[in-house]
């Protein structure tokens, strides 16, 4: 009698397991979509329109919006010099390159004259410092200790900051 109750119900037909499949999926794209929009909102239109409005502004002498632009670093009134960046074979192995960009914080108004003094100083150093001295953060920490102070004796104590932008070692 119990081989007769099992006999007598039907498996779900294919178009059935189909059918929700199909709509699982439709749920599951519909909530990772609304929960994508909600972790990463779409931008808004406001750049579109601030530079439509700039585009307008500039036609009609809208001299405001420049002023509200970011400086850039390097200026006399914040005394920050951005060296040029300093490509460098390294002493050992003498086939690894280093890459530095480094920015100098002046006391007072920034000279040009001594930041390229302070440039050719930091590239001559570069080349007698070998990988060994400068893997690991404790490495870079000594590099950048090192570098301050010839900074320091270079400039006799006008730059007070030894700003680094970049370094890569290849």
């Amino acid at each position: 009698m119990a081989d007769e109750e099992e006999g007598g119900k039907k498996k779900p037909s294919l178009v059935i397991t189909i059918a929700a499949i199909a709509v699982l999926t439709l749920l599951a794209a519909g909530g990772g979509w609304f929960v994508g929009n909600m972790l990463a909102p779409p931008p808004a239109e406001k750049p579109a329109e601030e530079a439509k409005a700039a585009s307008v502004g500039g036609e009609h002498g809208g001299a405001g919006e420049k002023g509200q632009e970011l400086a850039h670093i390097s200026t006399e009134a914040n005394g920050i010099v951005l060296l040029d960046p300093i490509t460098s074979n390294l002493a050992y192995p003498s086939d690894n390159r280093v890459r530095l960009e480094v920015a100098l914080m002046f006391k007072g108004a920034p000279d040009v004259k001594l930041a390229e003094e302070i440039h050719q100083d930091i590239m001559a150093y570069m080349r007698t410092v070998s990988l060994q001295q400068v893997q690991g953060p404790r490495g870079f920490q000594y590099l950048r200790e090192d570098l301050e102070e010839r900074v320091d004796l270079r400039s006799e104590g006008r730059v007070t900051n030894v700003m680094f932008r970049t370094f890569v070692i290849e």
